[in-house]
């Protein structure tokens, strides 16, 4: 492999580029320079195992961003994500893995391959529906990982693929999604609730029957019902992960407030009793 080591004249000034592009290789320049010899000690010391922490900081880290609805912290923790995936790449291209243009040139040619309802040769269908891509997405999704199968001693299927890393409710989400594509769904979401109900119901004879001990069935009551509230959140078009940290967020928000009223009082809540923090928290959610 060519000797890619950049000089310190080589690092495009950032006050000069004109566009991503530009922008885009000053930061792969930055990204070689730091991992050089010669370069940040740390930096060089990294790998692809030992980044995993810093790549999911990174990700929750947009995640907040978005929810505050500040452009300038979005934008901050867009360019903190967008340096882990070039520190990826740089790492994999030191090896002869790819470097960063071959996953560009990768999602760019996946992109035009799922919206052959825009790139395709007989030209642009403006009348397909939102629902109808992502029906077409995921069916096209199913096509390539049976064609990557072909040729392996265990063919993938549709569920191929859907990361174990996943936070478990997005990862409920994202299975549900890929079976709905290939027909096996419920027709309506009042369907959905339905099935949320018998699992309530499920859960609630676990509790009912006073097991204690072996958790394991409760634990697979209570599972079940948490991947039916997953579907129920797909059907509505609601992504379970943010509205679960929005709730967590509201609940932080009245607790606080709570907790505040009572230290206002000199007390504690540990000194309060439950009646009295039920009363303080119906007065606060009057107010939030």
């Amino acid at each position: 492999m060519a000797d890619t080591t950049p000089r310190q004249h080589d690092i495009p000034d950032a006050t000069h580029a004109d566009s991503a592009g530009d922008s885009f290789n000053k930061l792969v320049h930055i990204m070689r320079a730091l991992r050089a010899p010669g370069g940040c000690p740390w930096d060089r010391e990294q790998t692809l195992a030992s980044l995993r922490p810093f790549v999911l900081a990174e990700t929750y880290e947009v995640l907040e961003a978005i929810e505050s609805g500040s452009p300038a912290q979005l934008r901050e923790e867009l360019g903190d994500a967008l340096f882990e995936l070039v520190f990826l790449a740089q790492i994999s291209e030191e090896v002869g893995d790819f470097s960063i243009a071959d996953a560009i040139d990768t999602v760019c040619a996946k992109l035009v391959r799922r919206h052959p309802h825009v790139f395709a040769a007989e030209g642009r269908d403006s009348s397909i529906t939102t629902d109808q891509v992502n029906q077409q997405w995921e069916l096209i999704k199913s096509q390539e990982r049976a064609e990557a199968g072909q040729d392996t001693e265990r063919p993938k299927t549709t569920l191929t693929g859907v990361p174990r890393t996943l936070p478990s409710l997005l990862r409920a989400y994202e299975i549900s999604a890929r079976a709905a594509a290939v027909g096996f769904d419920w027709a309506r979401p009042a369907d959905v609730v339905d099935k949320i109900e018998e699992e309530v119901a499920e859960v609630r004879h676990e509790v009912e029957s006073g097991a204690t001990g072996d958790l394991s069935r409760a634990e697979e009551e209570m599972g079940d019902l948490l991947f039916a509230i997953a579907n129920l959140s797909r059907k509505l078009g609601i992504e379970p992960e943010a509205a679960l940290r929005r709730a967590n967020d509201k609940f932080t928000r009245r607790f606080d407030a709570v907790e505040h009223a009572f230290s206002a009082r000199d007390r504690s809540l540990r000194d309060a009793t439950l009646e009295e923090m039920e009363d303080e928290w119906q007065r606060v959610k009057r107010l939030m």
